[in-house]
């Protein structure tokens, strides 16, 4: 027999559905995601640190869950939502269903409900506020206490690597940064035959640098970008020292320590399915994307910055590079898991930029 759960949101609505995953019921910013696969990937992503996932796509589980495919050790979301969630998955790889894995991680999730109604109300509000329910008579008191609320904003500092480690490598030596990294970045890297040093994200400029890294990355990650700003000092301490990649908040953090400013978006980019184009190419690329905040653009004319990508859904900054420095970032995710893999090449282009400055200091210590 089905149990009943439903999930209240601030603006007072609420839907009926059935329970999925744990009986922890939890709060958190309520978003949605157009990703058609991938499920598995997005629930562990760190960017979606204290947020309540809805999955636009209507059939969550299928293909089950395994436990090679993770971006994080551990999944950090606060619920998902879907209309319905497979029972019995089908697929050579799968190890446990959709609803076994979120019992396992404590994350409760509803079945069930109309999720387009609830895409359309957050396109139309803005993100809300929202919370688990099983007693139909808590209701009216959960609304009102969604309405007064903070939400927690000490994300990064949640899902960050403690202590630094390495992922080996035989080629370049590459410093990431964890804001909440995805392991596919690691995975990208290590591909190319890069060491990758994860470290903190309170890590200064002075213990990067003492690492004598080829390149310097930083890591994608949940929450906004004003409450990491002890990594600005640490931005600029490297800047022109090292050549410097950004993804997802790294760009936005590489905005904000050139002196750009940010905003938080009505409802964010949260898919597998958003085109960005190249403005040096033309080039159109569909990327994957999770992210709530992004930079003003009116505010990179003030910076030694300029924009080489945009999202071509609404004129967004998807990208970045410096006049003069061996620096850019992208707002989407190129090392893309779930997919698509349009971006991969920006990991090429890193490696380009690091074999260039190294011919360079070979060339000025001759």
């Amino acid at each position: 027999m089905f149990e009943k759960r439903y999930i209240v949101l601030e603006d007072g609505t609420h839907y009926t559905g059935f329970k999925l995953g744990s009986d922890n019921l939890t709060k958190g910013e309520i978003v949605f995601n157009t990703a058609m696969t991938g499920y598995q990937e997005t629930i562990s992503d760190p960017s979606y640190t204290g947020q309540i996932i809805t999955f636009t796509y209507p059939l969550i589980g299928n293909y089950g869950i395994n436990y090679d495919d993770f971006e994080s050790l551990t999944p950090t979301l606060n619920g998902v939502v879907v209309k319905e969630a497979c029972a019995y998955p089908s697929n050579f790889r799968a190890q446990k269903s959709f609803d076994e894995v979120l019992k396992e991680y404590d994350i409760p999730g509803i079945s069930g409900v109309d999720t387009r109604s609830i895409t359309k109300k957050i396109r139309e509000h803005g993100v809300l506020k929202a919370a688990f329910v099983d007693n139909a008579d808590e209701i009216d008191a959960m609304i009102e206490t969604l309405k007064t609320i903070e939400l927690p904003r000490t994300e990064v500092p949640t899902v960050s690597t403690k202590t630094p480690y390495v992922s080996t490598g035989f080629d370049k030596r590459v410093v990431l940064v964890d804001f909440g990294k995805k392991q596919n970045i690691v995975r990208e890297l290590n591909a190319r035959g890069c060491e990758v040093t994860v470290v903190p994200y309170d890590t200064t400029a002075e213990e990067i640098l003492k690492m004598s890294p080829d390149g310097v990355m930083l890591s994608n990650g949940p929450g906004d970008p004003d409450d990491v700003k002890v990594a600005l000092d640490m931005i600029n301490g490297i800047l022109g020292k090292i050549p410097f990649f950004g993804i997802c908040l790294g760009h936005q953090l590489f905005a904000l320590s050139q002196g750009a400013t940010s905003f938080k978006m009505k409802f964010g980019h949260r898919g597998a399915n958003h085109p960005v184009k190249d403005l040096a190419t033309g080039k159109i690329a569909l990327t994957s994307q999770n992210h709530g905040y992004a930079i003003n653009a009116d505010s990179i004319a003030q910076t030694d910055l300029e924009i080489t990508h945009i999202a071509l859904n609404d004129g967004t900054v998807e990208g970045l590079k410096h006049k003069t420095l061996p620096a850019f970032s992208v707002q989407y995710h190129p090392e893309a898991c779930p997919g698509p893999t349009d971006s991969n090449y920006l990991f090429d282009q890193f490696i380009d930029l690091m074999e260039e400055n190294k011919q360079k200091e070979c060339v000025h210590n001759a």
